[in-house]
């Protein structure tokens, strides 16, 4: 038996950097209490989500993974409890910025980063004006408590992402998120968002955990912003799946919580095999994923 506790926070976020780490951290150690293995947080938790405006303002926040307040803290935190947590944090890397994820093994040792590979630029999420798309490739980590693959919010849509961190060997795919309302489409798109992650979970047998954000992000025109007036409502909706897809723990619309879910790793593995569908595979008919299409 290989038995795995994972926990996922959902959480809110103001303008104070140190208030939003504190109120993590305090999230992760009610979590690491509870029995929580490895804890995954929300996507860019150290702030609100600043993506909403275009604001040259907010390069200034971009900082080298050594120097990032939230990869310290919790390097610290980690080793402290014994826990594995994925930070997300805005990085900067020489002449480029990226949407970037940490991953922190039960020691406090960063075992790497992964870069967000699909950046979304719609109406008030203008990633693209921020960031540069990650050169890192998928990674799977082998982390004390098992093998986990991270994908970043708009990645957790593509399924070659998942597959790609399934064939890596990841025992369970993490995606932090922010997404809320959409300002232009007429839809609530939370169920879509979870079916989509459910899909990934069901086809390649794993659990699958999304950490979203709550809450109201409100935009107040400046002249920095162009005088841009806008706000965004995160569903939150944070859930874990089992290796079926199906749903076994769910948060609501608004609540700052923490939802947790126990896996045998060694039978979820068990459960992969005997589908068979990693043997049956035919990756040589599959170039047309590949390739570029109009």
């Amino acid at each position: 038996m290989n038995t795995v506790r994972l926990a996922a926070v959902q959480m809110s976020m103001g303008c104070n950097i140190e208030e939003n780490i504190y109120k993590a951290e305090y999230m992760v150690r009610k979590a690491a209490a509870e029995g929580a293995n490895i804890i995954l947080l929300p996507e860019l938790f150290e702030t609100k989500y600043f993506c909403q405006e275009r604001n040259y303002g907010y390069y200034k926040l971009a900082l080298p993974l050594e120097e990032n307040l939230a990869v310290k803290r919790f390097r610290e935190v980690a080793a402290s409890l014994g826990v594995v947590i994925p930070v997300s944090f805005f990085e900067k890397s020489v002449n480029n910025t990226y949407n970037t994820v940490a991953v922190i093994d039960a020691d406090g040792s960063v075992l790497g980063i992964y870069r967000k590979t699909h950046i979304p630029d719609d109406q008030f999420y203008q990633e693209k004006f921020y960031f540069t798309p990650g050169d890192t490739g998928f990674k799977a980590w082998k982390t004390k408590f098992g093998t986990i693959g991270v994908g970043i919010c708009w990645d957790q849509w593509f399924p070659e992402c998942a597959r790609s961190m399934a064939l890596l060997g990841a025992d369970i795919l993490l995606y932090p998120t922010a997404i809320g309302s959409e300002p232009i489409l007429d839809i609530d798109s939370m169920p879509h968002w979870r079916r989509v992650m459910q899909g990934h979970s069901a086809a390649n047998v794993i659990p699958v955990a999304a950490a979203n954000r709550v809450g109201v992000e409100t935009v107040h025109p400046c002249e920095e912003n162009n005088n841009q007036s806008s706000s965004l409502s995160f569903y939150g909706s944070s859930f874990i799946t089992d290796e079926t897809g199906g749903i076994v723990s769910s948060a609501d619309r608004t609540s700052e919580t923490v939802i947790y879910a126990d896996f045998d790793l060694d039978k979820v593995h068990e459960m992969r095999m005997s589908w068979g569908l990693f043997r049956d595979r035919r990756p040589e008919t599959y170039s047309v994923i590949a390739k570029q299409h109009n």
